[in-house]
C-alpha cells in the first residue's frame, strides 16, 4: 500500500502537534534508484513544542515513532528538519 504526503502529514499533527509542518514528497526525484522501488521518498520541515530541549536525535527519533506505521507502509527514506519554536 502506497503513502501520501497528506497521510504522513496527517499523523505527524496528530501525533507531535505540529506549531508549522511542510511535507513534502520528493518520490519523483528518486526515479530509477533501487530504493524507489522500496516505497515513497519525503521530506519533513516540522516546528512543535515537543522538540524544546531535545537533542537532533531525540527529535528524530519523535517524528520515526510518530511515522512508525507508515513507515511499514511504504516510506524508504525520510529527510527530517525538526525544530522547536523560537529556532526558525
Amino acid at each position: 500500500m502506497s503513502v501520501s504526503a497528506a497521510d504522513l502529514e496527517q499523523a505527524l499533527r496528530s501525533a507531535l502537534q505540529a506549531r508549522e509542518l511542510d511535507v513534502r514528497d520528493d518520490s519523483h526525484l528518486h526515479a530509477g534508484h533501487a530504493g524507489a522501488r522500496e516505497g515513497r521518498h519525503f521530506a519533513v520541515r516540522i516546528v512543535s513544542d515537543r522538540f524544546a530541549g531535545l537533542s537532533r536525535v531525540a527529535r528524530h527519533r519523535l517524528v520515526y515513532d510518530a511515522a512508525a506505521v507508515l513507515i511499514e507502509r511504504g516510506i524508504h527514506a525520510l529527510a527530517i528538519d525538526a525544530r522547536a519554536p523560537g529556532e526558525v
